[in-house]
């Protein structure tokens, strides 16, 4: 295969360990400044320039992108993907997964563990924030910063408003985050490749410092993380549409709470520790998957006038529950089942037996006055009254 690596370090530890791994495979890799790129959009499709020169085709594309070029290096990765060329991490996933809140806001739509997060922009709304995750101490996070900066502890609740003032007058957008007090000082890094979790370290603090990053002099052991770690770790890197991602964790006493998803992890740590070729399963991963670049599915499907793909909840005793597929009348309404979604587990290509059960979730393609005719009724939440606060005589 023909290999890029898009980064501004070539010297960098985890770029040179991914050419010894691609070299040790008899893959042709060069490493390409991610900001020598220019693009040209026409209608007879996208074009790559670098370094003024129309580029060749390449095989797969390994993006290494800096947090100061995310804008420019996601649109570089967005035109390879248009250019068909597999890109181990798509160009919107390393946009939401650079975006904290954005990242956030999906995963806890998906019932991924996360800590309790509150964001606001009007400072009367700043207690109220507070409260909403549990109360001081509190983390506060600026929405841009990577490697521990722009993390704050916040020991008290005045210590908390105080901050919280002072970055919003700076217009500074920021996180109020629950602190999860039995895990102050260390968390857990897993790496994930594809499906799997390839490696894990549970980083540590030093002294007094709550960050527990490689980069503020954290150190790093080797963990052996159990099922629900793994399947938390897993879930969070499909939520974001990344291939490769270093999930970070913490160890909270009702299980892991995903605090960040980094879609551009390094691997020296990980590889320290642990002793494991990380770099060799990312270039076997690519092997294995450089055939199958990204389709936007729901937008191709919706291409065809008049039908569309929806995501249909399966609902206790509706005419669906409990019932096999062929025996619905889904296929009569010319609807598609492209896969279902059952708890942690993804069906895909589910045959005609494949029965239903409730909770299901099931990806539909079809006409969309027969996909609407399947969705339920949206029920308007009741707003819950504030309870008067008695007056203090």
């Amino acid at each position: 295969m023909k290999l890029a690596i898009l980064s501004r370090e070539p010297k960098g530890y985890t770029v040179r360990r991914l050419l010894e791994a691609a070299k040790a495979r008899g893959h042709k890799t060069r490493v390409l400044d991610t900001l020598r790129f220019s693009m040209l959009l026409e209608d007879e499709g996208p074009k790559l320039f670098y370094s003024g020169k129309e580029l060749s085709t390449y095989d797969a594309v390994i993006p290494r992108l800096g947090p100061s070029i995310t804008y420019y290096g996601t649109t570089v990765v967005r035109q390879f993907d248009s250019l068909g060329t597999f890109c181990l991490n798509p160009g919107f996933a390393i946009t939401a997964a650079r975006d904290k809140l954005l990242s956030l806001q999906q995963l806890s739509s998906f019932g991924v563990p996360i800590p309790e997060t509150a964001f606001v922009r009007d400072r009367k709304d700043v207690i109220d924030a507070i409260e909403r995750v549990g109360g001081a101490p509190i983390i506060i996070k600026l929405l841009e910063g990577s490697q521990g900066v722009g993390v704050i502890l916040a020991e008290n609740q005045k210590i908390a408003e105080a901050i919280l003032e002072t970055l919003q007058s700076a217009k500074q957008n920021v996180l109020v985050q629950k602190f999860v007090a039995e895990s102050k000082g260390r968390d857990v890094r897993a790496l994930v490749v594809g499906d799997r979790v390839v490696g894990a370290i549970r980083r540590v603090a030093q002294g007094s410092e709550f960050r527990s990053n490689i980069h503020r002099g954290g150190s790093a052991e080797v963990v052996e993380l159990d099922e629900a770690y793994r399947r938390v770790a897993v879930k969070s890197a499909r939520v974001l549409g990344l291939r490769v991602a270093g999930v970070d964790m913490l160890e909270g006493k009702d299980g892991p709470q995903v605090m960040e998803v980094n879609a551009s992890p390094g691997l020296e740590g990980i590889e320290t520790a642990t002793g494991k070729d990380i770099a060799g399963d990312i270039i076997e991963y690519i092997e294995h998957r450089e055939q199958f670049p990204d389709i936007d599915i729901r937008y191709r499907l919706g291409l065809a006038q008049g039908f569309g793909v929806a995501e249909v909840p399966v609902l206790p005793k509706s005419s669906i529950d409990g019932a096999a597929l062929l025996d619905t009348d889904l296929r009569d309404g010319d609807v598609v089942v492209l896969s279902i979604t059952r708890g942690n587990d993804v069906i895909s290509s589910p045959r005609g037996d494949t029965v239903v059960n409730a909770g299901d979730t099931l990806l539909c393609y079809g006409p969309l006055t027969t996909v609407r005719g399947l969705l339920p009724k949206r029920t308007r939440k009741k707003r819950t009254k504030k309870k008067a606060t008695p007056a203090s005589e």
